[in-house]
This record gives C-alpha cells, sequence and structure tokens, in this order.
C-alpha cells in the first residue's frame, strides 16, 4: 500500500467552545455577538488560507450555527469550487440562538441527547445543510457519534460514508484535568480509522452483516503513550494542543514533527499504510491567546505545522484526501478482521519507553516493555457491547468501551500493602523466590508472518540467590480469533540442570473509571483432564486448581464475556482466585515447571458470553 494519508479538517465553528467568555470580557452571555461570531469567521478564514497556501485541499465541516451564516456558506461553496475542498457538516457546533429557542437547553454534545432528540437534532441539521448548498454531505461527525445515532444517520442520509467518531482516551484523566467538569468519557476505542460496527462504536465490525456503513476517523492522532499516561488534550498533531500541553521553547516545537513523524512510521506494522488528521475549530486560534500563548505563537505553531506537512508531501511521502475520499481509499484498500498495529516508543520524556498497541474486531490491548511485556489494557471488542448513551439510558454521559484490563483506573503492578491491581504478566519462582516480569524492563521488535503479527522481546534477566536465568517473551496475534498466543521461554541458566516455576497470570475486573463495579455474579472456572471446579463470584477470597489443566476461564456477565486462559504444552496446573472488597479483582493462572530451553506456551482468550 505504501501511503501516509493526511486528513485535513477545518469547521467554521460561530460559538468556538470557551470563546464566549473570553470575547464577552465578563459581559452577560451572548452567542449571538457579533464580534464572537466575526472573529470566529476571521480565524476560520485564517486557517484555510494557511492550508490552501501550503498546496492542502481541507475537509469544511459546516456547524449548524455557521449554516445560518451567509457569509460562511459562501466561503465554503468558494473554496469547494477553487481548491476542491469538500463541504461536510459535522454535529459539532450546535449552540447557536435559533438551536436554544428551539430545544430550550445548553447542552451541545449530540451523543448525550435523548434518542428523540438526536433524531431531531439530525434532521434539522441535515436538512438545513441541504437549504444552503443543494445537496446532502458524505461525511459527518462529532467528538463522539454512538452506534444508534450512527445507524440513524446512515438509515436516513445513506449518501454518508465518513464520521469522526470517537476521541482517544478521552476519559477520566481528560475530565480530571478539566477541573472535573468536562463530562466526555470516551476511551477504549481505536486510535486510528476503523469501520465502527452497527453494535458499538468502539468495536470494529468483523464483517459485512457488522458493518455500520461509514468509515470512522478519530478526533485528533494522539500520541499513544503520553496520552495512556496522561491528559491526551495535550499531546497531539494539532500544534495547539503541543502548546496546551507547553511542550515548546523560545516558539519551537520538535515534538510535534516527532509525532507526525511517529505517526508516519506506523506504515511499517500495517502493510505500508500510515493516517495523520488535523481537526481545528476557530476556538483554538483565539486573538486573546490560549494556553498562555498569544495569538502570534498560535498562529505561528499552525503555520509551522501546515508547512511541515507541505515538506513531507513535496518529497513524496504524503497525501492529503478530502474525509470522503480516505473513507472510499481506507474500503479499497482494508480487510475486516485486518488489525490496526504500533509500536510506540517515548518521544517526550527521555524514557525509552515502548509500548505495542494492537487492535482488531476481536480486542483492543496494550503491551509494556517497561512492564516485561506486561498486558496494561484489554477491551473485549468481540463482546459488541449495545452500550446505549444519552438521556433515558444508563450511561448519559460515559460512553466508554468496558475495559477487563487498564493499569491506569486499576492499579496494574500493585505496590500498596494489600490487594492487586488489573494486569497480565508472569511471576517466575526458585526455590522461594519470585519475580515479576513487571519488574523487568525491555525492548521489543515486530515481524509479521501471514496473518500473524509477533512481537518480540528482549531477552530479560531475572536473578535468584543462587541462580540466573535469560528468559524470551514472544505474543503472537492471529488475525480473526480474538487470540494472543505468549510464549514465555529461557534461554540461558548459570545452572542448567535447574527447575524454575512459571506462573502465567491475568488479575482482571471491569469498567470504564478508577471506581469499582459490582462484581457478584461472575463465574470463575477451571477446567482439568478430569475435574471442574467453579464457583460465582461473591468476595469471599476463594481459590481453587485443577490438575492437567484444559483452560481456566472467567464469565463476567455484566459485559458479556467470556475471558480464558489455555495451555499450548501439557502438564499445567490452572488456577483462579476470587477477589475481596477492597480488592475487587480476580485472578486466573497456569502454572507449570520448566527448565533450560524450555517455554511455557498459553494462550489468551476472548469471547462473547451468550
Amino acid at each position: 500500500m505504501g501511503k501516509f494519508i493526511l486528513n485535513i479538517i477545518h469547521r467554521p465553528e460561530m460559538v468556538p467552545e470557551y470563546a464566549e467568555k473570553v470575547t464577552g470580557q465578563g459581559k452577560k452571555e451572548d452567542i449571538s455577538r457579533k464580534s464572537l461570531l466575526t472573529e470566529s469567521l476571521d480565524i476560520f478564514r485564517l486557517q484555510q488560507k494557511i492550508a490552501h497556501d501550503n498546496g492542502f485541499k481541507t475537509t469544511i465541516q459546516m456547524t449548524y450555527a455557521s449554516l445560518f451564516n451567509e457569509e460562511a456558506v459562501a466561503l465554503a461553496k468558494e473554496h469547494h469550487e477553487k481548491y476542491g475542498d469538500e463541504i461536510s457538516l459535522t454535529l459539532l457546533g450546535l449552540p447557536c440562538k435559533e438551536f436554544r429557542e428551539k430545544y430550550k437547553t445548553k447542552d451541545f454534545c449530540i451523543w448525550m441527547f435523548s434518542m428523540e432528540d438526536k433524531k431531531s437534532i439530525v434532521t434539522d441539521v441535515f436538512e438545513k445543510f441541504h437549504q444552503a448548498f443543494g445537496f446532502y454531505p458524505t461525511s459527518t461527525g462529532s467528538y463522539y457519534l454512538d452506534a444508534e445515532l450512527t445507524n440513524y444517520i446512515k438509515q436516513q442520509y445513506p449518501m454518508v460514508t465518513c464520521a469522526v467518531a470517537t476521541c482517544w482516551e478521552e476519559g477520566p484523566k481528560a475530565y480530571r484535568t478539566c477541573n472535573n467538569s468536562w463530562y466526555t468519557l470516551f476511551d477504549g476505542g481505536p486510535w486510528n480509522p476503523w469501520i465502527p460496527s452497527k453494535q458499538n462504536t468502539h468495536s470494529p465490525a468483523a464483517n459485512e452483516a457488522e458493518d455500520s456503513g461509514i468509515v470512522a476517523i478519530p478526533h485528533l492522532s494522539r500520541d499513544l503513550l503520553a496520552c495512556f499516561d496522561g491528559n491526551g488534550s495535550n499531546f497531539g498533531t494539532h500544534p495547539q494542543n503541543v502548546l496546551r500541553g507547553m511542550i515548546y521553547k523560545n516558539g519551537e516545537y520538535p515534538y510535534l514533527y516527532n509525532l507526525i513523524d511517529q505517526y508516519r512510521s506506523l506504515a511499517k506494522y500495517n502493510n505500508g499504510y500510515a493516517y495523520n488528521m488535523m481537526f481545528v475549530g476557530p476556538g483554538w486560534m483565539n486573538k486573546m491567546g490560549r494556553w498562555e500563548a498569544p495569538y502570534e505563537l498560535l498562529v505561528k505553531s499552525y503555520e509551522d505545522g501546515m508547512a511541515y506537512y507541505a515538506e513531507l508531501r513535496d518529497k513524496g511521502e504524503i497525501e492529503d484526501m478530502t474525509m470522503t475520499e480516505f473513507a472510499c481509499w481506507y474500503r479499497a484498500n482494508k480487510t475486516y478482521t485486518e488489525p490496526e498495529c504500533a509500536l510506540w516508543k517515548d518521544i517526550l520524556y527521555g524514557s525509552e519507553k515502548q509500548l505495542f498497541w494492537y487492535v482488531d474486531p476481536y480486542l483492543r490491548t496494550c503491551v509494556d516493555m517497561n512492564q516485561g511485556g506486561a498486558l496494561i489494557d484489554l477491551r473485549p471488542y468481540v463482546s459488541k457491547l449495545d452500550w446505549p448513551v444519552g438521556i433515558g439510558t444508563k450511561h448519559v454521559q460515559d460512553a466508554s468501551y468496558p475495559f477487563l484490563i487498564q493499569s491506569m483506573y486499576r492499579a496494574g503492578y500493585f505496590t500498596h500493602y494489600a490487594g492487586e491491581g488489573t494486569i497480565k504478566s508472569c511471576k517466575v519462582s526458585y526455590q522461594g523466590e519470585e519475580v515479576d516480569l513487571c519488574l523487568c524492563r525491555t525492548k521489543a521488535r515486530f515481524s509479521q508472518e501471514g496473518k500473524d503479527r509477533i512481537l518480540t522481546l528482549d531477552p530479560v534477566e531475572i536473578e535468584f540467590s543462587d541462580l540466573t536465568i535469560k528468559l524470551v517473551s514472544t505474543f503472537t496475534f492471529t488475525e480473526g480469533t480474538g487470540k494472543i498466543k505468549i510464549s514465555r521461554k529461557i534461554i540461558e541458566m548459570s545452572n542448567p540442570d535447574a527447575v524454575v516455576h512459571i506462573n502465567e497470570y491475568t488479575t482482571a475486573c471491569y469498567g470504564t473509571t478508577e471506581y469499582p463495579e459490582d462484581m457478584y455474579g461472575i463465574i470463575l472456572k477451571c477446567i482439568g483432564k478430569n475435574d471442574v471446579k467453579e464457583i460465582v463470584y461473591k468476595y469471599k477470597c476463594r481459590e481453587e486448581s485443577v490438575l492437567n489443566a484444559r483452560k481456566v476461564e472467567a464469565v463476567v456477565p455484566q459485559i458479556d464475556t467470556r475471558l480464558s486462559m489455555t495451555p499450548v504444552v501439557d502438564g499445567v496446573e490452572g488456577y483462579f482466585r476470587e477477589g475481596y472488597a477492597f480488592s475487587p479483582m480476580f485472578t486466573l493462572g497456569l502454572t507449570k515447571n520448566i527448565s533450560n530451553n524450555e517455554e511455557m506456551i498459553t494462550c489468551l482468550n476472548l469471547e462473547k458470553a451468550d
């Protein structure tokens, strides 16, 4: 495929987020204030000029408010004719005098409305667009589009083929850094374009029957390490994100270019294809300044970022497309089960940390080489959870896809005096001493063999009081299976006759935030060759084990998921461990004694429970 594709998306947002309070200078709120509308349109015009001066076409996502502005409509028509820009429609930018008079609300996030209001708003916005331009848009979007809304849009306006559909890792971490006032909770989705399923926007479609009919793109291209560890709003290829994160000095921001380059490098792991997007509203270049940065620096950062894209384009290393053009290309070049992979390194803090991200229609996961290959995030996409969101549902604001493992929200490798955190790792024991691979830093390399994506970790050295071993971990992700095969192989021992104990374990729960969910009713089971042990979770600290294990599993009915571990070798003992109220987790494990040049191979499996 050999392409690095760029989407540049601008929106003439007549009432940009936060901007009314700035231009109003303490006056009574008035979202129809002429100074606000004039400045917003001036900034949109400047953003368009910067893109066009660099030879790029854009996707102009008209907001509902902009459709009432004759100048904004005329600009879009002119730029479509002159530069080939696509005229699109966004469900952001709803607030305006006309909207508030009709809906009697200050809500502006389309996914948070009741389904009845969502349908009414979609009709209003799409028909107003048609009235202004004489045709319907072929692309749309928002910060997030829930599946029910996406299905309705596709049903009513089948010409729509592309949409901005989620904002990567925009969850509790972002909420906290907005003074607990920004209720946009939807992390757990893909970071790069995907085809959403009809059942759940975050979960990619596995086949044509699940296909929602659109190609989804993320709201901004984020740093896949810094965003997981911290607030995603500070780390993206949107230049003003970098300014908000204070990641610049003397008006220069090499991190921005490094981040773009790292996205370019993802072609190595995805059959030659890489993607990047820049999605900008006028509020980011407010003339009063933003993020402690003056207006001049805001403009300069956007000019510099666009110039860097132009430099790549002139070298033949990038191709710009409109949203609809990209959706057509994606449909022609990608398959449903083809995964998205990213071997990502720290380019900001100098830690040399590496993460490997993997997503397909069955799961999303992250492997942390700084913790010896521990899985620190796991989302069971295979369950295709029906997760209605908005007023009148169980999830008014929280649209996140639930996790089984999330080390930031459930502690990961636990260092407190009691309890455990969610993580998938391996413990090695010898004569009463135990080492968790979470404490063994390493690096990884990526390879592909047919349908297998293989992550091979550099050997780690483990020292016991009278034994030193070297161990290699290998992860094999087989396309279209929902399985991860994990090998732990000893390649060297200071005492070749020694025998060590390998404990491959998964500690998990479920949830979308830091707060515990009700674990009551989860079924834990060990299945052996001649024995089966099973309990229903009741917070009682119970443990069971079987010899000659065939499978250990947990059925989590709350998220319709079956998580299991199966051995690929014989002579394995299986166990489960129930948690308690202070530590509401469960643990599944497979153990075996091995010696030099032997390996323990297991599979982690995700299935829909019913």
